[in-house]
């Protein structure tokens, strides 16, 4: 098919890698968009670290539906925000112009889940148009597929335990916000920790209407059962914040955190299946003091449990390689909104994308 033609939407930090990924892997991006004046203009030679002009300058987000009219990539790759409702319009355009997507949206991973709602207005316009949407990143393997993977040389699973942090200084400003990082224990109890108060009635009415705030373990949750075939009865999830043991100084957020207050949140989503098995999973996102660095840690537990645990994980670089050895699958994946636990394992791409794609 010859090389696989990219647009990138979203020209923040992650772009930085899934553009030179994509490059590296043997793609070819023609075009690039953003919405941030400062950034709209620059060649993206500047942004991945090249010394010479690629000839490919970032344009505003508003041209975005008619590029893709006019260009036709083979895939558009999006990373933007954290909750589907904020990057369903550019998926959503991605759908009406025919146009393969994957994002780095975390609750795009499994949304139907969360926001049914948006899930299926997306899903039905790729089916129209003959496109593929999804969600992956680095939950695609380190909180999918290695588990699932583990569940596989198991007998027997009573339940499976998750747990994993990150900076969210490594991810920009919308990342930060979400996880309540740089609030007050009192604002980080309004804006966050309150939407977990609710009864089943009233969060089912939330996720129907597609306000329901998920953390990423929800969907998570959902994708792992999902593959394993599991039927999900309940599901219910708690946040609380990460409180700072001193003052700490965030250059996403661009302000120093006081003592007392919110670094960032914990979030545990309980899962109880129809098969007896529990998903019980954790992440953490908050601004890491000096000694702190990313972990991954699943226990599944049953004849045999088995504990897998991995420090400092480059999540940002290990985000943006996934989601770019994922481009063959997307392509070849059936029309719709298709998320990746139907899709084969990831693998490492020896050869350029295109010879992968079937």
């Amino acid at each position: 098919m010859g090389k696989i033609k990219v647009v990138q939407y979203g020209c923040g930090k992650m772009s930085v890698y899934t553009m030179r990924y994509a490059l590296e892997k043997g793609a070819k991006i023609i075009g690039a968009f953003d919405m941030n004046p400062d950034i709209i203009g620059k060649d993206i030679a500047t942004m991945i670290g090249g010394s010479k002009k690629m000839g490919i300058v970032v344009e505003d987000a508003k041209n975005f539906e008619a590029f893709l009219r006019k260009h036709k990539p083979d895939i558009a790759i999006v990373t933007t925000r954290s909750l589907l409702s904020e990057v369903e319009e550019s998926l959503y355009i991605c759908a009406k112009c025919g146009v393969n997507a994957i994002t780095t949206c975390e609750e795009a991973f499994y949304a139907q889940n969360s926001n049914p709602t948006a899930f299926a207005k997306i899903d039905a316009m790729a089916k129209k148009t003959g496109c593929t949407i999804c969600g992956s990143g680095y939950q695609d393997v380190f909180w999918g597929n290695l588990v699932t993977a583990i569940a596989g040389a198991t007998h027997t699973i009573t339940k499976i335990k998750g747990k994993s942090s990150y900076n969210v200084e490594d991810y920009g400003i919308a990342l930060a916000q979400a996880h309540g990082a740089g609030l007050d224990l009192k604002s980080f109890d309004k804006e966050v920790a309150s939407a977990d108060r609710m009864t089943e009635k009233e969060r089912q009415k939330l996720i129907k209407s597609g306000n329901f705030m998920p953390s990423y373990m929800w969907n998570v949750n959902g994708w792992l059962a999902s593959q394993l075939g599991l039927t999900v009865v309940s599901q219910e999830q708690k946040c609380v914040p990460q409180v700072a043991k001193e003052s700490l100084k965030s250059t996403t957020l661009n302000m120093e955190i006081p003592k007392g207050y919110a670094t960032g949140m914990s979030a545990v989503v309980t899962t109880t299946t129809k098969e007896g098995i529990v998903l019980e999973t954790e992440c953490i996102g908050k601004v890491y003091s000096k000694e702190e660095f990313d972990s991954n840690e699943w226990t599944i537990e049953g004849e045999p449990s088995t504990t897998v645990v991995v420090n400092r994980p480059n999540t940002v670089e290990l985000t943006c390689a996934t989601v770019v050895n994922r481009l063959p699958e997307v392509i070849s994946a059936p029309s719709g909104y298709y998320t990746t636990e139907k899709m084969p394992t990831n693998t490492y791409k020896v050869k350029s994308l295109d010879k992968y794609v079937k």
